[in-house]
């Protein structure tokens, strides 16, 4: 009966996926973060300081963020509870709340690693902030979204964010070996189909796992598999061209001159071959963006509107259907009227904030919340606009040390010739009422 049980549990062990059975048990094992878990890494410094503190793990999925969590319990041997913001409400938290309370009452600190933070509402965030700064948990949220848009401040003001990599092809090199290791044989695959395998994880150690593990499963004695055969066992393209490297760069500097350019057939040929080389669309889609405020900007500010759209788009459709979206995105801001006067305005106020930051604003627009303050001329002599004729006062709100600068230039095309008419009239109306 022993031997039943002894099987039977070998047999359950056997049947987890390979990227839990490769879970690293020590920080020295987690693969391609050593800026953070490296001798000189930021986690590393906190581990020794003996501080942890509250932490915000922000990447993408299969980085480690989960892993790492559960090793700094460990490391710091503190309670390990973890929990699910997708499948955890209101009672639940409380109840995790009073979990911890309890631990520590018992000499037993807790590090609450919660997955998915940002799906927490503002109102489920604030509930942490209590426990996080009575010392009852030390928080560490895991995120795949940028903390400074889907985070409250005060929670992010009481934790630190720690920003977890992508995998290189290093890394994803260094745990397809570590798997062949474990399961006692190779790959089987050529040299190119096993960098086309990397490429395809784009950076997933997960990912790469599970594509590794689907490929053990079918292969047969002795089969290898090229480039074709991956695809085909897998059920994903092949990569025309590795992402991390030339080709990358190349198409996606082609698409973004071709629409500067105003090409849209051109453009839509360097989509369709990024898309078809395994790009990852929403990268596209970001660059797409990226390209309605650099290169069009207020020239047609419907260019951003679309661009946006059309990563909303591709997020719920998925791929293929979404991929016309962002083919639409990409005719939109090739055939829009061409601006970057609002790109070049921005560099040159920062370099103007960096030259004249510490300049003070004149305190004829600054509030004056106290006596103290009204006393000292905060707010004296301030035009509320909309009182004054034509709904614009013309004072002046540059730091009397500055004076008023230009930095805005906007171009004779498209909607900026309408914004040009605006501020020659705000100009006219300044000089006729002997502002500056």
């Amino acid at each position: 009966m022993t031997d039943l049980f002894q099987s039977a549990k070998l047999d359950v062990n056997a049947q987890r996926p390979l990227a839990d059975r490769l879970r690293p048990v020590k920080l020295d094992d987690v693969a391609g973060q050593d800026h953070l878990l490296g001798s000189d890494g930021a986690l590393t410094r906190l581990i020794r300081a003996g501080s942890l503190g509250s932490l915000i793990f922000w990447g993408p999925p299969g980085t480690g963020k989960t892993t790492v969590a559960r090793l700094l319990a460990q490391e710091t041997q503190l309670a390990f509870a973890q929990i699910s913001a997708i499948f955890t409400g209101v009672a639940e938290l409380k109840k995790t709340f009073e979990t911890a309370r309890a631990q520590r009452l018992a000499g037993k600190n807790t590090l609450l690693f919660v997955d998915e933070i940002h799906r927490f509402n503002r109102a489920q965030q604030d509930s942490f902030l209590p426990v996080m700064e009575d010392g009852t948990i030390t928080l560490i949220g895991a995120t795949t979204e940028n903390p400074s848009f889907e985070l409250n401040a005060a929670l992010l003001s009481r934790a630190r964010v720690m920003i977890f990599k992508a995998l290189d092809e290093a890394a994803l090199e260094k745990l397809i070996t570590r798997a062949e290791e474990v399961e006692g044989k190779a790959l089987p695959l050529d040299a190119a189909a096993r960098r086309a395998l990397i490429a395809m994880a784009d950076g997933d150690g997960r990912a790469a796992l599970t594509l590794s593990e689907e490929l053990w499963r079918a292969a047969r004695k002795d089969e290898c598999f090229d480039c074709d055969g991956l695809a085909k066992i897998v059920q994903r393209r092949a990569p025309i061209y590795d992402k991390a490297q030339e080709g990358h760069y190349n198409l996606i500097s082609a698409l973004h001159k071709c629409v500067r350019g105003s090409d849209p057939d051109a453009a839509l040929y360097y989509l369709a071959r990024m898309l078809e080389a395994g790009e990852d669309p929403l990268f596209l889609a970001r660059r797409i963006v990226r390209m309605a405020v650099e290169d069009i900007g207020l020239a047609d500010p419907q260019a951003l509107v679309v661009a946006n759209a059309a990563k909303d788009a591709y997020d719920f459709l998925g791929s293929p259907e979404g991929e016309l979206a962002l083919a639409q995105a990409v005719i939109y801001v090739a055939t829009a009227p061409k601006s970057n006067a609002a790109y070049v305005a921005y560099k040159a106020a920062r370099r103007l904030a960096q030259d004249k930051g510490s300049l003070t604003p004149p305190k004829t627009i600054l509030n004056a919340p106290t006596a103290l303050m009204r006393e000292a001329g905060y707010g004296a002599d301030y035009e509320y606009d909309h009182d004054a004729p034509d709904g614009f006062s013309g004072q002046n709100y540059w730091p009397e040390a500055l004076n008023r600068q230009k930095l805005y230039y906007p171009v004779a095309r498209g909607f900026e010739r309408e914004i040009a008419k605006r501020l020659e009239y705000w100009q006219r109306l300044r000089r006729e009422r002997g502002e500056n």
